[in-house]
């Protein structure tokens, strides 16, 4: 055989391997590629103050601030929100924070400058995941923005909570991606025409035991140890309550079991949350 004979055949041999090495080198730029895409830069970028008023935000706002301090907060180079306040950290790769919201504030026959007329407002709290750059709202239960200052410890929120109806002031602790709240009790009644300001001073946490206390303005200060899917209420003149009979009782799922202070025994809330009552 010639040597221009066995040239052909030698290149036809070597086809079928680049065809491979190339396939090979491109998932690898493929995957290369798609982990990057899963990996996004999460970052808070710099505090600046903006007017701020009761006028614009009549449920956020205990009427003597005139500045609010908002951060923008910016996913992969561009900004997807504004937040206010401190973020907390839950876990390595998610945080909390709350939310800051702008709304257009002009009449529909108002004539407004180019820049509009628009106005900051405290809003719901929101849950960051770094990873990918997923941004959830989270609905706290019985939440109010003039009344509720949140009180972060792990992935629980403690806060004074107004009911639906206005009238009733609750302590609540909710818990991240769990529907119902862990605690929720009532502690005073409230007028939200004429109360104390503030409402409530900001919730304590204690690790061990896992205890929270409530020290509402009009009342006396009550506290809660969070023992399983259970709240228990800690008798000011008992430093060490005895739990055990909560610890292990739930009637049916999502049903929490509270003490009352009354009889210091356990009772099923039913479907509504515990502490709760017919007129909330």
């Amino acid at each position: 055989m010639s040597r221009e004979q066995r040239i052909p055949k030698e290149r036809s041999l070597l086809k079928p391997i680049g065809a491979v090495v190339l396939a090979i080198a491109l998932c690898h730029t493929a995957a290369g590629a798609a982990a990057e895409r899963g990996h996004h830069a999460v970052t808070l970028g710099a505090v600046r103050s903006v007017p701020y008023s009761r006028e614009g935000d009549p449920s956020g706002s205990n009427g003597d601030e005139n500045k609010l301090a908002v951060r923008p907060l910016v996913v992969d180079g561009h900004v997807t929100e504004w937040t206010t306040g401190p973020l907390h950290e839950v876990t390595e790769r998610s945080f909390v924070v709350r939310r800051a919201i702008r709304i257009n504030d002009a009449l529909p026959d108002e004539k407004v400058g180019k820049s509009g007329d628009w106005v900051w407002q405290r809003g719901p709290w929101l849950l960051i995941d770094r990873l990918t750059g997923h941004v959830t709202q989270l609905r706290l239960p019985d939440f109010d923005p003039a009344v509720s200052d949140v009180v972060w410890f792990r992935d629980y929120a403690a806060y004074c909570g107004v009911t639906p109806s206005g009238k009733s002031l609750y302590a609540v602790v909710a818990q991240i991606a769990v529907r119902k709240p862990r605690l929720s009790q009532k502690l005073a009644a409230f007028d939200p025409e004429h109360h104390l300001w503030p409402v409530c001073a900001e919730p304590v946490w204690q690790r061990d035991p896992l205890r929270v206390t409530f020290q509402p303005t009009s009342a006396a200060a009550h506290s809660f140890d969070l023992v399983g899917d259970a709240a228990v209420l800690v008798e000011q003149d008992d430093p060490e309550p005895a739990a055990a009979p909560v610890h292990a009782q739930q009637d049916s799922p999502g049903n929490v079991l509270t003490q009352t202070p009354a009889s210091g025994s356990a009772k099923p809330s039913g479907n509504a949350p515990a502490g709760s009552g017919p007129q909330r």
